[in-house]
């Protein structure tokens, strides 16, 4: 599954568009007063506020570039189709050998993928491992700390 898309849920392309839109008309203008301002304070040679500023205006327009490449080539995924196999946008929970815990992700594109909220991305070790499994196989992965091994206890 390596190619130029990126995978996004609808929400998260809206919210990007929405940064993208934020970044381009208010930062952008926010950075240019600032870099005005500081121009004003004289010798830009030793000028920190000139560089800061020239700094985030640098950030900014990287973040602008890699926004509107993102969402030009974004993908939208609405969910899985097919309930039994592990998929973009399927729920899954999994539970490690030897473990009696389970926990249960959303398999989602690199640029949404977020831990905390157990969203994980299909070019992750789990991800990858999970791709294409149905419930009740068993998934094996290796990992800086050894092989892991997983039971796909559900997948929606």
């Amino acid at each position: 599954m390596n190619d130029t898309h990126s995978f996004l849920t609808k929400e998260k392309f809206e919210e990007l568009k929405k940064e993208l839109e934020h970044l381009k008309t208010v930062r952008r203008k926010e950075v240019a007063e600032s870099l005005e301002y500081a121009r004003s304070l004289g010798d830009l040679s030793e000028n920190a506020e000139y560089q800061e500023a020239r700094d985030m205006q640098a950030a900014i327009e990287e973040r602008i570039a890699h926004l509107e490449k993102t969402i030009k080539e974004a993908k939208i995924v609405a969910g899985n189709q097919k309930g039994d196999v592990v998929g973009l946008g399927s729920k899954v929970c999994i539970q490690k050998a030897s473990e009696k815990g389970s926990i249960c992700y959303t398999i989602v594109g690199a640029e949404e993928a977020n831990i905390q909220e157990h969203k994980l991305s299909y070019l992750s070790p789990l991800g990858e491992a999970l791709m294409g499994k149905g419930k009740g196989e068993e998934i094996q992965f290796e990992t800086p700390n050894g092989k892991q091994k997983y039971a796909v206890l559900s997948v929606e």
